[in-house]
């Protein structure tokens, strides 16, 4: 052998000719390699990126695009079940936190959307002859949304951790007409049954979103800015549960799924695991129903209920077990569809 193969064979006896020829720093291959093999991957990071490939970067920017210039283009009625659509997608991706990725099945989902709503309303609604309300600022009022629905979750969760299956569906139907047996019985609250209470105030940041706004040639009314308020939130929420899923929590949730006790034995601590897949899950549902009372105006006791959580459910079978974008896909097709043919 001559000496100028030696550094050659040397650098791949030493594992860096990959690195020198074809992979670069990151573990991302380099494109005249990859063509026509987009799945090849010489690291785990590289493999576990959220968009690690061109096509879904290109797409994602794409839908990112139409999903901004959507309502400028539509009628405000279109608007309007869009963002159903996409507070449902909010919901349901926290449903799929939990069913999906983490096993449990719920059907208690609505209850925790209640909470969410009620919570908003206080925080940001105005008082009324017999409700509560602060009259705070959105930015206060969602937040706190999911944080009281999340630790309510969290007060549910070691009852619910305990049993699996049916029997933890039934817990959950249980918990469910519980939470609107209370709904109907704490005026103060919710305004009793059959009357209910207003919301909270679109004012987020100080900013009124009930008036209408220009942006250069562009007009925002009021149903657009709650669009984009609620379209923001889905990017964010969504990038967050990829962002988790993707690490150990998610190596986790899927461990507990597949077989409980065989993730019980290699070191993942059931409690914990589903503990925090049902307290993540009641917190998305707690935003998802904040913003589904300032949608619809007005909310009562009774829309809290078991159709509610079966529609949620719906839209994680329909986009798909364990996935993002299947349940931002399953949202879209339970509300669209309907909507498309009811019009």
């Amino acid at each position: 052998m001559s000496l100028i193969d030696k550094p050659q064979q040397a650098a791949r006896l030493t594992g860096q000719s990959r690195r020198l020829n074809f992979e670069d720093v990151r573990g991302h291959v380099h494109r005249k390699v990859r063509r026509g093999r987009a799945g090849l991957y010489t690291s785990y990071a590289a493999d576990q990126a959220i968009w690690n490939t061109p096509a879904k970067r290109w797409w994602a920017g794409v839908l990112v695009v139409t999903a901004v210039a959507a309502p400028f283009l539509i009628a405000a009625d279109l608007t309007y079940l869009l963002t159903m659509a996409v507070v449902y997608a909010i919901g349901g991706i926290g449903l799929n936190l939990l069913t999906g990725y983490a096993g449990q099945v719920s059907l208690g989902h609505a209850f925790f959307l209640g909470i969410g709503a009620y919570t908003a309303a206080i925080v940001g609604g105005n008082a009324g002859p017999t409700t509560w309300g602060l009259g705070l600022d959105l930015a206060l009022a969602l937040p706190a949304a999911a944080i009281v629905a999340g630790l309510i979750g969290l007060i549910v969760a070691p009852l619910a951790t305990r049993v699996r299956g049916l029997y933890l569906a039934v817990l959950t139907l249980g918990l469910l007409i519980l939470g609107e047996h209370l709904f109907k019985t704490l005026t103060p609250i919710t305004g009793g049954q059959g009357v209910g209470r207003s919301v909270a105030n679109r004012t987020l940041f100080g900013v009124d979103l009930t008036a209408t706004y220009a942006i250069g040639p562009l007009h925002v009314p009021p149903h657009i800015s709650l669009y984009l308020l609620a379209l923001a939130l889905l990017v964010v929420l969504g990038i967050g549960a990829r962002n988790l899923v993707r690490g150990r929590y998610g190596r986790a949730f899927a461990a507990v799924r597949d077989r409980d006790i065989a993730a019980e034995v290699m070191g993942v601590n059931l409690l914990r695991t589903k503990t925090l897949a049902f307290t993540l899950s009641s917190a998305y549902a707690g935003i998802a129903g904040a913003l589904f009372s300032i949608l619809v105006g007005r909310i009562n006791p009774e829309a809290w209920n078991l159709f509610l959580s079966i529609d949620f459910l719906a839209v994680v079978v329909i986009g798909g077990i364990a996935t993002i974008s299947g349940t931002i896909i399953g949202a879209c097709f339970v509300v669209l569809l309907p909507g498309s043919w009811s019009s």
